[in-house]
C-alpha cells in the first residue's frame, strides 16, 4: 500500500507515486547507484522528497538528507565523506554552492526549468522503472555529531535477506507503538524532512497510511487547518510547535474541530512539563513523547498518564528495549542515581558510523550503546533524561553541535579563544551562547555573529555573545566549558 500525498496545493495518488519512485529507481540505477550507494538529498519539504525516499526501496541505496540551511562548506563535507553519487537538490539552493560538488557527482535539479538538462522533473519521465535485480530496501543516512565537531554518517546495517520480513514487521510495530502510524490512518508531518525522526515517520506513513499530508513549513494556524479539512489521525509534532500552537488566540484555536485527532508523535527534544500539561488540557489525552536518537532508534514511550503521573519523564522502555545506567566507574547505578545512558532496542538493526569505527567502539557498552546522554531510572523504570555527557544543544528540536562552531569561530581574526554552549530558552528550549576571548579592541558581537553566518547555516549563530579577555581551563588544558556555562547560569539566576 502506497499513501496519497498531499503537499500544499499538490495531489499525488498512491500508484503515481509508485510509478515515480520505480522511475527514479530506474535513473539512479543507470547513473551506475549500486546496492548499499549514497545518494543526498537537498531539498525543502516537497514531492520530491518523497520520490528520494520510496526510490531507497527498490533501488537499494541510502538517502543522506542535507539540511538546505547549510553553506557551502557543510555540504562539501557531507557530499565528500558520504560518497554520494547523486545530488537531488533546489535551483536556489544549488546557486549557493559554488565548489561544494565533488567531480562525478550527477546532479538533479528541482525546479529549475525544462530548459536544464539536469532537470529533474524532464529527466524522470524519460526514465524507465527499475527493472533489475532485487536489491536490499533501505532509508535515510543521517549524520550526528559529538565534541569533535565532524559530522558522522549513522548507517543502519542491513538484515540479511531471510530476516528482512520480520524486521520489517518489528519496525512496523514500533512505530505503531511510538508514532502512532497504523494501516489506513491518515497523517500529517509539519517538521522538516531533513531531520531523522521527521523523515522516518514521512517513511512508514508512505507505506502504510491511506494519506499524508506533508507541510512544505510548519504554520500554527494552518496546522489546525489541515487538520480538520484531512481529519487527521495521527501528527508529528515537536515540543517548540507545542509552544507556537498554545501561543495562538483562543478564537483562533476554537475555530478549528481537531477531534480527528488520535496520536501525536513528538522525540528529538524534551519538552517542558507544564508545556505537555497545557497541550494535553487542550488536545486531550492524545500526546505522546519517544526517547529516541538516530544511532538507538525509539527507546522510550511516554503515554499521557504518565505524563500526568510522572512529569519531566521520557517514558518506560517499549517491549524488550533494555535501558542501563552506568557511572563513571563502570557501575550500574542504582534506582535515581544518575549516570550514562546505555540501550539496546532489539526491533531495530544495529548501527555503524561511516568511516569511523573508533566512534562506534566508544558508543558501545557489550551490546548496548549510548549517545553521551545521562539520565536515571525511578522505582517504577521511568527514564528521566537530566543532563549530556556531549556539549550537544538542542535548541527548537535541532541537534547543534557548538564544537563544529567553535572550528569556525576561531579562524576569525582577533579571536584567541571560545566555547559556544546552550543556555535555557523559554521558546527553543535552548538557545547557542558564545563566550570569545579577543586581541582585537574593535571586535564586537555582531561581528562575530555575521562571521558565523557568512559561514554556517543561521540556526548555528549564537543569540548571545560575550567578549572576555580569557577563558577559564581545566587541568588538561581544556576550556572548562561546564564551568563557564555554570557561572552564566548562575548570573541569569
Amino acid at each position: 500500500m502506497t499513501a496519497e500525498l498531499v503537499c500544499g496545493e499538490l495531489q499525488r495518488s498512491g500508484d503515481e507515486l509508485e510509478l515515480r519512485a520505480q522511475r527514479l529507481a530506474g535513473g539512479l540505477a543507470r547513473m551506475g547507484v549500486e546496492d548499499g550507494d549514497v545518494i543526498a538529498v537537498m531539498l525543502r519539504n516537497g514531492p520530491v522528497f518523497i520520490d528520494a525516499i520510496q526510490s531507497c526501496q527498490t533501488a537499494g541505496c541510502y538517502y543522506c538528507p542535507i539540511n538546505w540551511h547549510f553553506k557551502s562548506d557543510e555540504v562539501a563535507y557531507l557530499l565528500n565523506d558520504s560518497a554520494a553519487k547523486v545530488l537531488l537538490v533546489e535551483a536556489d539552493l544549488l546557486a549557493t554552492l559554488d565548489g561544494a560538488i565533488p567531480a562525478g557527482v550527477h546532479v538533479l535539479v528541482v525546479g529549475g526549468g525544462a530548459e536544464d538538462a539536469r532537470d529533474y522533473e524532464r529527466w524522470l519521465a524519460q526514465q524507465a522503472p527499475y527493472d533489475g535485480p532485487e536489491r536490499t530496501p533501505r532509508a535515510h543516512m543521517a549524520y550526528t555529531s559529538g565534541t569533535t565537531g565532524r559530522p558522522k554518517g549513522v548507517v543502519r546495517l542491513a538484515p540479511p535477506p531471510e530476516a528482512r520480513a520480520q524486521m520489517a514487521e518489528h519496525m512496523r510495530e514500533l512505530c505503531r507503538i511510538a508514532w502512532g502510524i497504523t494501516p489506513g490512518t491518515r497523517a500529517l508531518v509539519t517538521a522538516p524532512l531533513y531531520h531523522s525522526a521527521p523523515t522516518s515517520y514521512a517513511q512508514q506513513a508512505i507505506q502504510q497510511a491511506e494519506t499524508l499530508v506533508v507541510m512544505p513549513r510548519f504554520d500554527a494556524e494552518q496546522t489546525l487547518a489541515l487538520i480538520e479539512q484531512h481529519r487527521i489521525e495521527t501528527v508529528y509534532l515537536v515540543p517548540i510547535m507545542y509552544v507556537r500552537l498554545l501561543r495562538l488566540p483562543a478564537e483562533v484555536r476554537a475555530k478549528y474541530d481537531i477531534s480527528s485527532v488520535r496520536f501525536v508523535a513528538s522525540t528529538g527534544a524534551p519538552c517542558a512539563p507544564d508545556v505537555k500539561q497545557a497541550m494535553l488540557d487542550w488536545w486531550g489525552d492524545v500526546i505522546f513523547e519517544t526517547y529516541a536518537s538516530s544511532e538507538t532508534g525509539m527507546i522510550t514511550l511516554q503515554d499521557p498518564q504518565s505524563a500526568r503521573r510522572k512529569p519531566g519523564s521520557v517514558g518506560r522502555p517499549i517491549g524488550d528495549t533494555r535501558i542501563r545506567i552506568v557511572a563513571e566507574d563502570g557501575k550500574v547505578c542504582g534506582v535515581g542515581e544518575p549516570g550514562v545512558i546505555y540501550v539496546r532496542q532489539p526491533l531495530v538493526p544495529d548501527f555503524t558510523y561511516l568511516n569511523n569505527d573508533a566512534a562506534r567502539s566508544k558508543a558501545g557498552l557489550d551490546d548496548l550503546a549510548t549517545v553521551g546522554d545521562i539520565g536515571y531510572l525511578d522505582a517504577d523504570g521511568y527514564l528521566y533524561v537530566c543532563d549530556r555527557q556531549s556539549d550537544m544543544v538542542i535548541s527548537g528540536g535541532v541537534n547543534i553541535y557548538p564544537a563544529e562552531i567553535e572550528h569556525v569561530l576561531i579562524t576569525l581574526p582577533g579571536v584567541r579563544d571560545c566555547a559556544v554552549f546552550g543556555m535555557p530558552d523559554a521558546e527553543y528550549g535552548e538557545s547557542l551562547m558564545a563566550v570569545v576571548a579577543v586581541s582585537d579592541p574593535d571586535l564586537d558581537e555582531a561581528a562575530v555573529q555575521a562571521f558565523i553566518r557568512s559561514n554556517m547555516a543561521g540556526y548555528k549563530v549564537p543569540r548571545r555573545v560575550e567578549l572576555v579577555d580569557v577563558l577559564p581551563r581545566d587541568d588538561n588544558g581544556k576550556v572548562a566549558k561546564r564551568r563557564l556555562r555554570d557561572s552564566y547560569l548562575s548570573a541569569s539566576a
